[in-house]
């Protein structure tokens, strides 16, 4: 399967900006041109920017990505564990924070609802700039 660089992109669901910028990044290849042509991409590319799209919905960073891309050349297995042990980490320190955000503002909509008199709960604890503690 031969494709132009907008093929490409849309295969991998990004615009064509996006795939230049991962070849800018050096994570993905930019075929050689032959003089008067386009570059042709092939298979192999589109499953590389799908994976590059799969780590980034991982959460992985541009640059730990590409040292997942070199790992794969390289089967060092016990360093893609640990990259991926490093995630799962910062997932869960996500996750605690979203389920206490989640919790205070839950605390705050039952006050709300609880009395329709003075300041809403919710309006004021932002307006404190009390988010930051109790959402």
């Amino acid at each position: 399967m031969s494709m132009t660089i907008s093929a490409l992109a849309r295969a991998g669901d990004v615009g064509v900006e996006t795939v230049r910028f991962y070849q800018r990044r050096g994570l993905l290849d930019a075929p050689d041109r032959p003089e008067g042509s386009v570059r042709r991409y092939g298979e192999g590319d589109v499953r590389r920017l799908r994976f590059i799209r799969s780590a980034q919905a991982a959460g992985f960073t541009l640059e730990q990505i590409g040292e997942l891309l070199q790992l794969d050349a390289g089967q060092d297995r016990k360093r893609a564990r640990e990259l991926a042990a490093d995630r799962i980490a910062a997932l869960d320190v996500k996750i605690a924070e979203l389920e206490a955000a989640r919790a205070a503002l839950t605390r705050l909509a039952r006050q709300c609802h609880a009395s329709d008199e003075g300041p809403c709960p919710i309006i004021a604890a932002f307006e404190d700039g009390a988010q930051t503690s109790c959402v």
